[in-house]
């Protein structure tokens, strides 16, 4: 009979996996591929191919939507749910401006009727109704009991047909009710309401109120889910990936792609390292260790075109990344920028003191924005380097040396504008030496405890190359946790082929 290739599948993913997360490079071994040991329950199944059903399609987006959904609460301290209007001038708030005042006033005019006509003022009532009953923890049968006592939508009719219906009354009990039911920082808006006297306003601004103590609801229900997802969170991703992909079979194409790119980079530096042609073959890639290939793939995130799409695994961190991405840019100009000053007039600024902060202090508020389409790089360093030679200048005058000629300051603020030319040396040798940094960084056991010495050239960026380093490597490490067993996979199938096929060779049925 076969062998069970999926058992032995999950022990070799999930001993690459332990490594991904926390090992040395010299714990990468071929042997780590092809032990018998008992699969571990959180290493991913394999999954054959199969054709997917729209219905699974959208189970699988679902699934994908809750795992976005639970990372960002755990990991963003400051997520939560914001009130938003649409821009007043814009087709959407348009749309909804004349919709609403269509249905108020069509409400007002049914209530300034001879007798009143209330059918459309009861609906309202009883959405209301549900929505405070929404409030309540479980328990409270006192107050559900006299809001639907109050709010009898039944009772309401037949006070309707006798035109007894007191909805000023009803109006004021609901706002007591509200007053009682939400959060402090709407008790100003209670006030508000208790002041209008307009029923129709009233009502409306009885919704906007309501919707704004929704609002409050689910923000306190996300801090008190943050803590118990922040414990289960790794679990929790690995299993409702682990769903994804039994959904969706290609759910991990770009994630394959993603390593298998680091691969070939990593054997390239090998070949050239060698000076020969023959180093990048499938001896080689038993040499290379999954760490290094997996925290290479991780930098070229710093630099990736996210116009593209990032592999499936970092989805959940995609945004953070391209921040990352933007901080790190603008610290690299900055950087450059430095050089390039302290290379052309270190002599004269060599003893002021805090000078090349004050260069970091002239250059990020004119680098805000760098990401936006409609940035002009050239014209902000040529901004920049303006107000540089000011600044140079003016130190010079005060300690009496001579300032920098015409000549000198067009130089200057060439140089300075010519970062943003490809291949230009200065921005490229930077470049470099952040990427070195941050190659260090994810190298290291605990970034927690120690960072790396940053290369020379960068020390005027050592507080926000430090924060960003940090920020990185903490969703680097996440990110290991969680798809450790998934890579460990992908790895072994890339790194050692000749396993896989012998494994296939094995299972193949004889004549």
């Amino acid at each position: 009979m076969p062998l069970n290739d999926d058992q032995n599948s999950d022990s070799d993913s999930s001993r690459l996996s332990e490594s991904t997360a926390s090992s040395s490079d010299s714990e990468y071994s071929r042997q780590s591929f092809n032990s018998d040991s008992s699969s571990k329950p959180s290493s991913p199944a394999s999954s054959p191919p199969k054709m997917v059903t729209f219905d699974e399609l959208m189970a699988a987006a679902r699934n994908l939507s809750n795992l976005t959904l639970a990372h960002e609460i755990a990991v963003n301290a400051n997520f939560c749910i914001k009130h938003e209007d649409h821009p007043q001038n814009s087709f959407a708030g348009t749309v909804k401006q004349i919709v609403h005042k269509a249905f108020w006033d069509h409400l007002e005019s049914e209530l300034n009727e001879d007798p009143p006509e209330y059918e459309h003022a009861i609906k309202l009532f009883e959405e209301i109704k549900e929505i405070l009953l929404s409030f309540l923890t479980p328990g409270a049968n006192r107050i559900q009991n006299q809001i639907c006592e109050v709010l009898d939508t039944d009772l309401i009719r037949q006070q309707a047909e006798h035109n007894a219906v007191d909805i000023h009354g009803l109006a004021n009990y609901i706002i007591n009710t509200m007053g009682k039911l939400c959060a402090p920082i709407r008790d100003n808006d209670i006030k508000q309401l208790k002041a209008t006297e307009n029923i129709v306003e009233l009502l409306r601004q009885i919704f906007h109120v309501l919707d704004l103590m929704k609002m409050d609801v689910a923000n306190y229900t996300i801090q008190s889910l943050r803590p118990y997802l922040r414990r289960n969170l790794v679990d929790y991703e690995r299993t409702k990936f682990q769903e994804i992909l039994e959904e969706t079979p290609s759910a991990l194409d770009l994630t394959t792609e993603w390593i298998k790119e680091s691969i070939e980079d990593e054997l390239s530096s090998i070949s050239n390292d060698s000076s020969s042609s023959s180093g990048a073959d499938h001896s080689s890639k038993s040499s290379i260790s999954p760490t290094l290939v997996l925290n290479n793939g991780y930098l070229k995130l710093l630099q990736w075109d996210y116009h593209k799409t990032i592999p499936e695994t970092l989805i959940t961190d995609e945004v953070r990344l391209q921040e990352l991405r933007e901080k790190l840019n603008q610290l690299k100009i900055i950087a450059c920028v430095c050089l390039i000053t302290n290379n052309m007039v270190g002599a004269a600024i060599v003893n002021v003191p805090d000078f090349a902060n004050q260069l970091k202090r002239i250059s990020l508020p004119l680098l805000e924005g760098m990401s936006k389409k409609t940035f002009d790089l050239k014209e902000a360093l040529n901004a920049i380097g303006v107000q540089i030679c000011i600044k140079v200048n003016e130190s010079l005058t005060e300690r009496d040396l001579p300032t920098l000629n015409t000549e000198m300051q067009n130089n200057l603020m060439g140089q300075i504008t010519s970062i943003v030319e490809e291949n230009n040396p200065v921005s490229s040798l930077i470049d470099k030496r952040i990427q070195l940094f941050m190659k260090s960084l994810l190298a290291l056991p605990s970034f927690r405890k120690c960072m790396p010495t940053l290369p020379g050239g960068i020390s005027v960026i050592q507080p926000e190359m430090e924060l960003v380093g940090s920020q990185f490597a903490s969703i680097v490490e996440f990110n290991k946790q969680v798809y450790g067993p998934f890579y460990a996979n992908i790895l072994k199938k890339l790194l050692f082929p000749e396993a896989a096929i012998g494994k296939a060779e094995i299972e193949a049925p004889s004549n």
